[in-house]
């Protein structure tokens, strides 16, 4: 990604630190990140320091759901249901993993598929980024909860990236070998400033259903504003929401409860895989 970087500081009288913009990548020297930045106007919590990156290794310790904030920015109004799905994992007790994904490398697919169908198989040939790591983490959980704003009519770029890696672990059917994720249970949270929640919220669920999840019962939650509001008035409008807050716990509640008849378990064997 490329990177700004702005210097701020007095030689001398405070220690250099760099903050990086999680959304434009901008790069920020000073004692504390900026109040904004001047580049994508992300407020300041979208930074976080600058450090190398160390590719991310899932531990082979079994969890209940992986959580996915989707969005281009990991503090904003998608984060804020995510938070709120976070609190009710804790409240119930269930042992989770969030992740903010701009906060993490995920390139391209590469569409093996498209040059040869074996080409396309699991673990993915591209093992140097984050991907792979939540590949593994895909087939350990039971579930998983998924948030994403809503662009342009859909799901944001770094959630469509990530789903499209997801296809190794589709095309496992397709090769004849043994399914990773068939009979695991979904939930989708949209968040957005107006319309479109229901093609986002189909669009995610498409890609899981081919997969082999199965939806939790009133397992889709989703909030807009609306497009006669300015969109710097979202955030105050949504975390004085009941509805917000209401919607969100029941689709969590709702993938506990489902997670917790052991679907996968009954299933297992028992599907007949139908994939595109």
């Amino acid at each position: 990604m490329l990177q700004h970087v702005q210097d701020t500081t007095t030689a001398g009288t405070v220690q250099k630190t760099g903050w990086r913009c999680t959304v434009c990548g901008f790069v920020f020297t000073g004692e504390k990140p900026p109040k904004g930045c001047p580049v994508c106007h992300s407020p300041s919590f979208e930074f976080i320091p600058v450090k190398d990156h160390t590719q991310l290794r899932y531990d082979g310790e079994k969890f209940d759901v992986l959580l996915i904030n989707g969005s281009t920015h990991r503090g904003g109004n998608t984060s804020y249901m995510t938070d709120l799905a976070e609190t009710v994992l804790r409240e119930r007790g269930v042992s989770y993993r969030r992740y903010n994904l701009n906060e993490h490398i995920i390139d391209y697919c590469w569409c093996c598929y498209a040059i040869k169908a074996d080409s396309c198989a699991f673990p993915c040939r591209n093992k140097n980024d984050d991907m792979p790591a939540f590949h593994a983490m895909l087939a350990a959980s039971k579930a998983v909860i998924v948030a994403s704003p809503i662009n342009w009519n859909g799901m944001s770029a770094r959630l469509k990236t990530f789903l499209d890696r997801t296809t190794c672990m589709e095309n496992l059917y397709h090769i004849g070998k043994p399914g990773l994720t068939e009979g695991k249970i979904a939930g989708i949270l949209i968040c957005g400033h107006e319309d479109g929640a229901i093609k986002t919220a189909m669009d995610i669920w498409l890609n899981f259903q081919q997969l082999g999840y199965v939806p939790a019962p009133f397992g889709i939650a989703f909030r807009t504003h609306g497009s006669e509001f300015n969109s710097s008035t979202d955030r105050e409008f949504f975390r004085n929401d009941e509805l917000i807050v209401r919607n969100t716990r029941g689709v969590v509640n709702n993938v506990i409860e489902m997670m917790q008849l052991g679907i996968e378990e009954k299933l297992k064997g028992r599907l007949v895989p139908v994939t595109e």
